[in-house]
């Protein structure tokens, strides 16, 4: 990479609030916004974080005077974050009702974590639809109301459960999934699920662990539900398993023969996301 970028970031949401919800709504949510808020420096203006929008514009400056900012879309250089950067502060510049398309290779600069408010949480929204890319007041023609409904045909069923932090349960097809998206460095997670499948404890009522995603530098764990299982029929497990599963993250010790096999089939269950 030339001197004039960014160099590679493995964890470029680190240090935001909800490092861990930024990666799903990135990576395995597929309709949902999230708050956020500009530093003083640059106007504390209120930002609508989303997961996507219409042709992956990286942001838009909604006609109601919104702003806009698409994580599902492809990086200029190695750092995420000083690439979402970039089109926000162009989002923030351009007339309402104005898209930003594309960007181009960024220079080293102010990264989100320099952009946003530190201290405004980042709360999360699942949606069943992209009726959020327009504004209110828009008029609903027939051919908006179509690319609406034809995006929206799309979407996985996926809800934000309460028993865990960034905790989604999903349904694809005829199978339901809870993808548990974590704040740990990634090897602190990985001996903790192997210190769990050792002892034959990684899964929990009604769920059996089946692998995970690695994506910006943190681990997503991956369970598969009973048959059926809706997403208020995980809260009683999940908040039943929770403890289990951060005593497994507070262990420091070194792994057993067992753990260290178990530890090795978890690598070939992996599955990295860009």
């Amino acid at each position: 990479m030339a001197k004039n970028t960014p160099d590679f970031v493995l964890r470029p949401f680190e240090g935001l609030p909800g490092e861990p919800d930024w990666v799903a709504l990135k990576e395995l949510v597929p309709a949902a916004t999230a708050t956020a808020r500009t530093t003083k420096e640059h106007g504390a203006r209120d930002v609508l974080v989303t997961t996507v929008l219409p042709t992956s514009w990286p942001a838009l400056h909604r006609s109601d005077g919104v702003v806009l900012l698409a994580l599902q879309t492809v990086g200029s250089s190695g750092d995420t974050s000083r690439d979402l950067a970039v089109a926000l502060l162009e989002a923030l510049d351009v007339e309402p009702g104005t898209a930003v398309e594309t960007i181009g290779l960024p220079e080293p600069g102010p990264r989100l974590q320099d952009v946003l408010d530190l201290s405004v949480p980042f709360e999360v929204t699942v949606l069943d639809s992209f009726a959020y890319w327009l504004a209110p007041d828009t008029e609903r023609t027939s051919d908006l109301q179509a690319a609406i409904e034809e995006a929206d045909s799309g979407i996985v069923e996926t809800v934000k459960i309460a028993a865990a932090d960034s905790a989604y349960w999903c349904r694809m097809g005829a199978r339901e999934f809870l993808r548990w998206a974590q704040p740990h460095d990634e090897q602190v997670v990985l001996d903790a699920l192997a210190r769990l499948h050792a002892r034959r404890e990684s899964g929990f009522e009604g769920a059996k662990f089946v692998g995970y995603f690695r994506s910006s530098g943190l681990v997503v764990p991956v369970w598969e539900l009973a048959k059926g299982s809706e997403a208020e029929d995980v809260e009683a497990p999940v908040a039943a398993f929770r403890p289990k599963f951060e005593a497994a993250l507070a262990e420091t010790g070194p792994l057993d023969a067992n753990e260290r096999r178990a530890r090795a089939g978890l690598v070939a269950r992996q599955v990295t996301l860009r």
